[in-house]
């Protein structure tokens, strides 16, 4: 005798969504996450109070740092954790830059939503935004220069750079000593990248004009 119960494969509290339904809670999510971090983005962002709930119930923490604000936010939507898993991947990979390219993916799927609403097809956005990367890259390349070779124009592009990621952060009143550091702890790698070679003592009390190399 053959059996004519439904299986279920859910789990009792699971939903299911299809279609259109499915892709407008794709968006929904990932714009989400993008609206949430693009109030911390640039030298005016504004900080975040994020509050430990569980075992760590009622620890603070104040913070602008895009990858830290979404690391502790507990997200379902599928397309949400995307966007967070990329955050992540920009921040192991760069260290800085994870609000800068969680709120530019929103943004495109932000402009991707009203394209589906006009009846054109998700694979002819994507390759549009294929196209768009690949001028995007050309164009970045053509106005590139590469100083390594002028050890003074090299070290103002590295001044510049650590200058620009501190301005976002909380010790920007002291970016010029801090670029110096981070500027001259690069600089002794000569060229490696292992950022693992570079050692941070932490000693309590004091300033931040205290720290030094």
């Amino acid at each position: 005798m053959v059996s004519l119960n439904p299986v279920r494969v859910l789990r009792q509290e699971a939903e299911e969504e299809r279609g259109e339904i499915a892709r407008l809670s794709s968006f929904v999510g990932a714009i989400a996450i993008g609206d949430l971090v693009k109030s911390t983005l640039g030298p005016k962002g504004m900080d975040k109070i994020l509050v430990s709930s569980g075992r760590q119930a009622g620890d603070v923490q104040v913070t602008n740092d895009g990858a830290t604000i979404l690391k502790s936010v507990g997200v379902d939507n599928p397309a949400a954790k995307v966007l967070v898993n990329m955050s992540k991947v920009q921040d192991d990979e760069v260290g800085d830059g994870t609000t800068s390219v969680t709120v530019l993916a929103s943004e495109l799927l932000k402009e991707a939503e009203k394209l589906i609403e006009q009846k054109i097809h998700p694979q002819t956005i994507i390759a549009g935004w294929r196209i768009a990367t690949d001028v995007a890259r050309k164009a970045l390349l053509d106005a590139s220069a590469d100083n390594s070779n002028d050890s003074d124009q090299f070290r103002k592009d590295l001044m510049n750079i650590a200058r620009t990621t501190l301005s976002s952060k909380i010790l920007s009143q002291h970016k010029e000593h801090f670029a110096n550091l981070a500027v001259d702890a690069v600089v002794r790698l000569k060229g490696s990248g292992d950022l693992q070679a570079i050692q941070l003592i932490k000693k309590t009390g004091g300033t931040l004009d205290w720290t030094h190399s």
